[in-house]
């Protein structure tokens, strides 16, 4: 961590005056870090005091493509400065083009696109319950939709209605029905929960914010199976797991299968501003007449210019190459650590979870310290360490920041 310190930034606030501002005039729905960041470039931040931090969380793989990429940058000034938001009461030059660019590389039909991840996965759900009724011809009003322990699908009440974890629920109800929910990566439950009603199975590929769970291998494959002759939609969230996350365009790829339905955000925009998308077939999407379903925002031209030259971005730095590439050297060197602290460590591509014993003391303790380091990453569930770096990261780099996790792991 380094600090250089301008005139200008010894004139702002202290970083504990900023805190105190936000303790008292916003709502408490976070527990972030005690950094207050004010500029990023790649994967690195800075602070209003000028320390230096390497993001070892890209704000939940939104930042794939790092920090203020130049590109995207400039694809957002550009638009920005001639046409941002027209709402979709009139069409726009760049919807049209995104939504062709967007199927084209995933090899789908048809896109919706949305502005938060939690909208697209909304979005998924009332297309899969439509579908349900016009198409498989389920009774009016009973549709189920199978999710797995251990979701974080966003945090809308019907979303919360099929949480496993009891805070995102304890307080919101009444809950929406409607919803099953069975063990991760249990092929066989999947099986044996399926009924004449299921209208989709809704699953990530990669558990995220449960800690960076990777299902046993061949565990989508077999979900493909069971839905195809159940005729029922396999729904992937690639919100975080997709995008070049994991070493490949979207995870499901690992399992060699391709979800009916795949909804995405995050990364779609690079960070630069909020974008989401759900893809599919033309007999999915095109359920929707207008007036089902819409968005003010969803799909304006500043969104769109933004996601199609991040999409660019990923496939023109062939950041999915070098994420699977790194990601095995990385994973390499985390089971490598000798430390009294850790249990064991999961993940995929360039995105593990380090889970931490119970005696550990919290992994939360551990984050500050590597804060304190010039790290920044993020505990999740009391004792996991999540590492998601921006895919964007050089190999020197990962290599400083891996000396920096040994170092307090060891410590």
């Amino acid at each position: 961590m380094s600090k250089v310190q301008t005139a200008e930034q010894k004139a702002k606030m202290k970083p504990a005056e900023y805190i105190a501002l936000e303790e008292q005039y916003n709502a408490k729905n976070y527990k972030p870090l005690d950094v207050v960041l004010e500029r990023g470039e790649g994967v690195w931040v800075w602070d209003v005091e000028g320390n230096k931090y390497m993001d070892f969380l890209a704000a939940y793989s939104a930042l794939n493509q790092g920090h203020c990429h130049p590109r995207l940058v400039r694809a957002l000034t550009e638009q920005a400065s001639k046409l941002a938001l027209t709402s979709r009461a009139f069409r726009n030059d760049q919807l049209p083009l995104f939504a062709k660019e967007l199927c084209e590389l995933l090899g789908y039909e048809m896109m919706l696109p949305m502005n938060t991840g939690a909208e697209a996965v909304e979005t998924a759900v009332k297309a899969a319950r439509k579908w349900g009724y016009t198409v498989k011809g389920v009774p009016d009003d009973q549709a189920e939709i199978i999710t797995c322990e251990g979701n974080f699908h966003g945090r809308t009440t019907t979303i919360v209605s099929f949480s496993s974890d009891e805070q995102y629920k304890d307080g919101f109800g009444p809950l929406t029905p409607g919803f099953v929910i069975i063990p991760y990566g249990d092929a066989d439950a999947l099986e044996a929960a399926i009924t004449p009603n299921t209208v989709a199975f809704l699953v990530e590929p990669v558990q995220g914010e449960a800690g960076v769970v990777v299902p046993p291998d061949g565990y989508l494959a077999r979900v493909r199976e069971l839905c195809g002759e159940h005729n029922v939609l396999f729904i992937a969230d690639e919100i975080q797991s997709g995008l070049g996350r994991t070493g490949y365009m979207l995870a499901a790829e690992h399992d060699g299968v391709r979800a009916d339905v795949v909804t995405l955000g995050k990364a779609l925009a690079g960070g630069m501003y909020p974008v989401s998308a759900v893809v599919s077939s033309r007999e999915v999407l095109g359920v929707f007449d207008p007036g089902d379903h819409g968005s003010t925002f969803g799909g304006n031209p500043l969104a769109c210019a933004v996601a199609r030259e991040a999409l660019k971005v990923i496939v023109d730095e062939k950041l999915c190459e070098r994420t699977a590439e790194l990601g095995t050297r990385t994973m390499e060197r985390l089971q490598t650590i000798d430390s009294p602290y850790v249990d064991f460590v999961r993940g995929r591509g360039l995105w593990f979870g380090i889970v931490l014993k119970d005696d550990a003391g919290g992994a939360r303790s551990f984050c500050e310290k590597l804060m304190a380091e010039g790290v920044l990453a993020k505990e999740t569930h009391e004792n996991v360490i999540r590492l998601a770096p921006p895919l964007v990261i050089t190999e020197d780099e990962l290599g400083w920041a891996l000396d920096k996790v040994e170092g307090v792991l060891t410590r």
